[in-house]
């Protein structure tokens, strides 16, 4: 019988092995300054490092809903990156610039983090299972973090690709159309088939009300 407590999307299997979590806290504090000193704080609303950020929460706290909307929004992007990284950058180019020594070996080598995301989230799925609010949840912290991208960040830097797809802004759409387009399409074209996946592959670990 299994004793899975969950309350608010935590459980008493919250705890993961410190020999993850310790150095993994680690490495984000590490990050975080060279990342604020060498791109600013708008980098950090790329949702690559918002999932960064989330699965070090849910590697303290075990909150399931927090990896699965992790899991939902970010995992495909994660796992298409980690394909092109193999490839050399040479796939679609997502990781194209790990191959550049336009960026310092310090830089690229803090980059590699968006290869251990992936086994990192699929393990929590395969632990706690996957919660299917995660849709949801997901879809409303995206058309959060999306405005704000469009509104803090600059064109040039094309965070999240609030202004086009790809590392260049768009000039067919008005700006706002694109992002209201945008908006629209992500949840529809990402989210819910990664979530219908996700809840065929780890089944809902949501308690019966």
């Amino acid at each position: 019988m299994q004793h899975a407590l969950m309350r608010g999307g935590v459980s008493d299997r919250a705890a993961y092995p410190l020999w993850l979590r310790v150095p993994y806290t680690l490495f984000v504090i590490a990050l975080v300054p060279v990342y604020w000193r060498e791109y600013g704080p708008g980098n950090f609303l790329w949702f690559s490092d918002i999932a960064l950020f989330s699965v070090l929460i849910c590697l303290w706290t075990g909150n399931r809903l927090l990896f699965s909307m992790m899991a939902v929004g970010v995992l495909p992007l994660e796992m298409v990156w980690t394909i092109d990284f193999l490839a050399g950058g040479a796939l679609v180019g997502l990781a194209g610039y790990m191959f550049s020594d336009q960026y310092p070996l310090y830089l690229r080598a803090l980059s590699l983090f968006h290869l251990f995301l992936p086994p990192i989230l699929i393990w929590m799925l395969v632990r706690q299972g996957y919660g299917p609010r995660a849709l949801p949840a997901q879809t409303a912290l995206a058309w959060i973090v999306l405005p704000a991208t469009w509104l803090l960040t600059s064109p040039d830097d094309n965070v999240n690709w609030v202004f086009g797809p790809g590392e260049d802004p768009q000039q067919f759409l008005d700006p706002l159309l694109y992002l209201a387009l945008y908006m629209l399409l992500l949840p529809i074209a990402v989210f819910l088939p990664m979530h219908a996946l996700l809840k065929r592959l780890f089944g809902s670990a949501d308690p019966p009300v």
